[in-house]
C-alpha cells in the first residue's frame, strides 16, 4: 500500500450511472489485476474503494457506479483534480491456475477488473471467454473494449434487450479450464454453482480502513476468519463455505 496523488485526465459517463475515470500517477503499487485503490473526497470520513480497471505506464484507468454521496461527488470532479488514494490495495488474482482457456465472468460494476486480467492473460497465450451480465442493453459497458483485446465476448441480459436472456450463467461455456468471477454475491454463488472447474472469485464489501485494520470487513471461509480488503477480496473457490454447503 502507498499514499498516492493522481491528477484527473478523463472523467465520462459510460451510461446513466457508470462513469470512468482515467488519472496520472505512480502505478507501481499496484502490482496484480483486481487491487483497488481507496479515494478520500473532502468532507466524507470513510475512503471509498474502487477497483482497478487498467493500468498504462503512469496512467490508471477506474470504473465506477454512482449509487452514493462519494460516488455521486466523485462523478463532479472534473479533469485536473487531484485524488489522495492509497493505492495497491487487496490481494488480486492470481494467473498461474488459469489453464488455456480460462472464462472471466463479471457482473454490473463486477466487470472493471477483469479488463486488466484479461489482458495479462492474453499476453500469457491464453484464449480468454468473457461472459458479462447486466440487467438491460441500457447498462451493457466494455464489451466493445474486451472484444478489441481479442477476447471471446458473450453477453446477457435479464430482459432480454440484448444478448441472451437472463443470468450471466446462461452464457457460460461448457468446459473452461478456470475461471475468474467478480460481481455481486448472487451472481458469484450462482457462478460457483455452475462451474465445476476450480476458480477465483472478488467479494464487495462495506470498509472502514481498506488495508486490514479496522476488521471491519471479516469473513469466515473454511481456512478461518478472512479480511476482504486485505486478504482478499480476491479468495480461491476450495476456501469458500459455499464448499461445505453442497
Amino acid at each position: 500500500m502507498k499514499q498516492t496523488s493522481y491528477i484527473i485526465l478523463e472523467n465520462k459517463p459510460l451510461t446513466i450511472n457508470v462513469f470512468r475515470m482515467m488519472l496520472r500517477g505512480d502505478t507501481s503499487p499496484i502490482i496484480a489485476p483486481g487491487q483497488f485503490i481507496n479515494i478520500q473526497l473532502d468532507g466524507l470520513y470513510l475512503r471509498r474503494p474502487i477497483s482497478v480497471c487498467d493500468v498504462e505506464g503512469d496512467r490508471l484507468t477506474i470504473i465506477y457506479k454512482v449509487v452514493g454521496r462519494g460516488t455521486e461527488r466523485l462523478s463532479r470532479m472534473a479533469p485536473g483534480a487531484a485524488l489522495d488514494c492509497f493505492s495497491g490495495l487487496g490481494n488480486g488474482y492470481g494467473l498461474t491456475c488459469a489453464g488455456e482457456n480460462p472464462v472471466l465472468v463479471g457482473g454490473g460494476v463486477g466487470v472493471p477488473p477483469l479488463y486488466l486480467l484479461a489482458k495479462k492473460l492474453l499476453e500469457q497465450g491464453k484464449r480468454v471467454t468473457v461472459c458479462l451480465g447486466f440487467n438491460t442493453a441500457e447498462e451493457i459497458f466494455y464489451s466493445d473494449e474486451f472484444k478489441a483485446l481479442g477476447c471471446e465476448v458473450r453477453v446477457s441480459t435479464v430482459d432480454g434487450s440484448y444478448g441472451a436472456k437472463g443470468f450471466v450463467t446462461a452464457v457460460l461455456p461448457d468446459k473452461p479450464s478456470y475461471y475468474y468471477a467478480c460481481g455481486p454475491e448472487p451472481m458469484l454463488k450462482a457462478v460457483f454453482g455452475a462451474l465445476d472447474c476450480s476458480g477465483q472469485l472478488s467479494f464487495e464489501a462495506r470498509m472502514g480502513c481498506g488495508f486490514g485494520a479496522c476488521m471491519g470487513c471479516t469473513c469466515e471461509t473454511l481456512t478461518g476468519y478472512k479480511r476482504i480488503c486485505k486478504d482478499g477480496p480476491v479468495m480461491r473457490k476450495e476456501e469458500l463455505l459455499w464448499n461445505a454447503q453442497r
